[in-house]
């Protein structure tokens, strides 16, 4: 899996074409290319979706010149995250869309890409585009099979996670103790907890950290702490979890908690 940021005016490519899907999404300007016989014209927050192997060129659609952020997927990888869900690979006849679930899985693995993804991160991100395109597809999605949740499996792995949140946790190491593949776990966590096994991490982080940031610890212990790479890499996630900055999220809770402890404010009361 491999992930680029790029601009151009002008030209941008010749007809070319990948073994992997190409998804991604446009930043700013126009980004137009040819595919199957036809021009598309991708404005920002459009996805962009390549199948395999499909012809493709690339240029800038307006004189202000275009800038993108784009994922590519090896299809073996979107194959074994749909399972017994598909029986075969989506294909979107038209390479442009609007779905936001699609969005949302690639800005979760596009937003910054100096940020080296963690194992099952990189699992959740594959699983999520690998659902989104099969919404898009509904061509290829199977009978409905049996997912009753495996109880047992998830709590194993829930347990796990609480026990090694300040580390990296390796997919494997949850294949190892639920006997489940990571995508079949990552459907079944989500089927009865109601989120993904990463996301369950890193909440169990942010929980951490603000038990921290509230005793008066600095930022980047805090994180150091609580497993994230760094301060940013918190802060991030801090934001997309709470709607504020741990810095902002720290001052309002100070101001409540003083306020709480005033006895002029309790005589006003």
């Amino acid at each position: 899996m491999a992930r680029i940021e790029a601009s151009f005016s002008g030209h941008a490519y010749d007809l070319h074409r990948h073994d992997t899907y190409a998804l991604g999404y446009t930043l700013s300007g126009v980004q137009s290319f040819d595919f199957r016989g036809a021009r598309h014209d991708s404005l920002p927050n459009n996805v962009v979706v390549i199948f395999p192997d499909e012809m493709h060129n690339g240029r800038a659609g307006a004189r202000c010149g275009f800038r993108y952020k784009m994922l590519y997927i090896e299809p073996r990888l979107l194959r074994d995250a749909l399972g017994e869900t598909a029986r075969g690979l989506p294909f979107l006849r038209v390479p442009i869309s609007t779905s936001r679930p699609l969005l949302e899985a690639l800005l979760q693995a596009l937003d910054d890409l100096d940020h080296p993804l963690e194992g099952i991160e990189r699992d959740q991100i594959i699983f999520s585009v690998a659902q989104a395109l099969l919404a898009l597809d509904p061509s290829v999605t199977k009978s409905r099979v049996s997912d009753a949740p495996c109880r047992l499996a998830v709590e194993r792995a829930r347990e796990f996670l609480d026990a090694h949140y300040m580390r990296m946790v390796g997919s494997e190491e949850l294949e190892a103790i639920t006997g489940l593949t990571r995508y079949a776990l990552s459907r079944h966590f989500r089927a009865r907890l109601g989120t993904s096994p990463y996301r369950y991490l890193t909440m169990r982080r942010l929980d951490r950290a603000k038990s921290m940031i509230r005793a008066g610890d600095p930022l980047a212990d805090a994180a150091q702490a609580s497993g994230f790479a760094d301060q940013s890499h918190m802060t991030r996630h801090f934001g997309r979890a709470f709607g504020m900055s741990p810095g902002r999220w720290h001052g309002l809770h100070a101001q409540a908690g003083a306020g709480a402890r005033s006895p002029s404010d309790k005589r006003r009361i």
